[in-house]
């Protein structure tokens, strides 16, 4: 399966939640029409902010959503998602949790509860989620490296190494040499010549590198070395917004990433408070 349409199933979840979202308003509970008309109506509007990345508002509305219809999952996902795009972290794992309990067949594959569990510093939660979904998809590079993130936190980096979730052969370039980076088999600058070799189209080029730059900025993180990860995050945030045939939701990740070091770079920055009397 190519990039493009691996990075398809990363990006139907979100696409699907809305569009049921959507459709469904409260067609599964008994609502009165005033409530059927209001819900059609913040859907709109969720799918209005939502295409203008405005991120917040899509939460405020989403929970008007669930104000009104508790039950319904997608309203739940899709909070998680974007709480999780405006930096909530704990709240976007509760969304997820809520959503589970509400359609507990969706837990096995719900990959962006890990990473926000990551973010939320719940790093044995996302530990077990990535475990957990290698048993729905275990062809998953990604899956294996973020549980070795999750890993490095509570074990450290030799444990979660040992402990790496098997992939036999991931087909999207450069994955599978970021896989034996993270496995110490590999060094960033194989990582890079894999990703641009071939003589790629630029298209094609441009995807690799995204994938590239992400795992080299998670995998210096990692072995602790920050200046090196924020760079590689930044130029995979700045470098691929209009990249055609990745992820999204990952294209998020890697600017959360990069904003996450600016945050900490400003509250070491910052000037003491003069002490009160």
């Amino acid at each position: 399966m190519t990039i493009k349409n691996r990075s398809l199933i990363r990006c139907i979840p979100v696409l699907a939640g809305l569009l049921s979202l959507c459709a469904l308003g409260m067609s599964h509970l008994k609502a009165d029409e005033t409530e059927q008309k209001r819900l059609k109506e913040i859907s709109q509007k969720i799918s209005e902010a939502i295409d203008k990345d405005q991120d917040a508002e899509a939460v405020r509305l989403l929970s008007e959503f669930i104000a009104i219809d508790p039950a319904s999952p997608r309203a739940w996902y899709l909070r998680g998602v974007y709480h999780f795009n405006i930096q909530k972290f704990k709240e976007s794992v509760s969304d997820f949790d809520h959503y589970v309990e509400l359609l507990p067949a969706a837990e096995v594959k719900l990959w962006e509860r890990g990473i926000s569990h990551y973010y939320a510093g719940m790093y044995k939660e996302g530990a077990e989620q990535f475990a957990l979904y290698q048993t729905y998809h275990d062809n998953d590079v990604e899956n294996s490296v973020w549980r070795f993130l999750c890993m490095t936190k509570t074990d450290g980096i030799e444990i979660a190494r040992k402990e790496m979730l098997p992939i036999r052969n991931d087909p999207r370039i450069p994955l599978m040499e970021a896989y034996a980076l993270f496995r110490g088999e590999s060094t960033p600058e194989k990582v890079l010549e894999v990703a641009k070799a071939g003589d790629p189209a630029p298209e094609v080029l441009a995807g690799r590198m995204f994938y590239a730059q992400l795992y080299l900025a998670l995998y210096y993180e990692a072995m602790e070395d920050h200046e090196q990860a924020k760079k590689y995050a930044t130029a995979a945030w700045k470098e691929h917004q209009k990249t055609q045939g990745i992820s999204r939701y990952m294209w998020q990740v890697a600017k959360i990433h990069a904003l996450q070091y600016d945050k900490k770079e400003q509250s070491e920055t910052k000037p003491a408070q003069p002490a009160v009397d």
